[in-house]
């Protein structure tokens, strides 16, 4: 079984924001593949389904971002999840809007939903969906851009962007992580953004 858990934090104040892509694209696919995520189990709201005939673990732990690690942990003891097998999507600073880049293993790049599964998991070599956010002109304006809602410009490019995360999940999913990265890897998505 894979776990895709999508980072995030819980609560209608938080849906559209920035740190929530991961949240936006695990909804995507619950939409895409008819995976309805009804339950929770282990803090986290989670649907069992299939993607590309595989067998799927859709997740969003509803512990806050800090705290993602604690779900992803008790999920993936609880299923017997192994890390190749683990996909965890999120927002990322040190990519502009409308990049996706898909990666194995590495760092956390400060990511504090990234720092709480790595200390959690022990390990880091899970598989990463990255969606670029873009950076604040200034450091100590970082708290804010995340925890604010997405520009409207940005709004506009949101749903095709979305599908394009997803069918980068998918393709990790039905062909591994290296053929995926091939099709989706850094690739900047100019092309969504909504004219005025």
């Amino acid at each position: 079984m894979k776990l895709v858990v999508g980072l995030g934090n819980p609560g209608m104040r938080y849906r559209f924001n920035r740190h929530n892509a991961g949240f936006l694209v695990v909804d995507q696919l619950a939409i895409q593949y008819d995976i309805p995520i009804t339950q929770t189990l282990f803090d986290a709201q989670i649907g069992k389904g299939k993607i590309a005939g595989s067998a799927v673990l859709l997740a969003k732990p509803q512990t806050f971002m800090n705290l993602s690690g604690v779900a992803v942990r008790m999920l993936v003891d609880y299923f017997r999840i192994e890390c190749e097998e683990l996909i965890v999507v999120h927002d990322d600073l040190d990519l502009p809007f409308l990049t996706i880049r898909l990666k194995t293993g590495g760092g956390h790049g400060g990511h504090k939903g990234l720092i709480s599964i790595i200390d959690h998991l022990g390990v880091t070599d899970f598989l990463r969906v990255r969606l670029g956010i873009g950076r604040p002109e200034h450091k100590s304006m970082v708290e804010g851009y995340v925890l604010s809602p997405f520009s409207e410009a940005e709004t506009g490019s949101l749903p095709p962007l979305l599908r394009i995360a997803g069918e980068a999940v998918a393709d990790i999913i039905s062909s591994g992580i290296q053929a995926a990265m091939g099709l989706h890897h850094g690739k900047e998505y100019s092309n969504l953004i909504k004219e005025d």
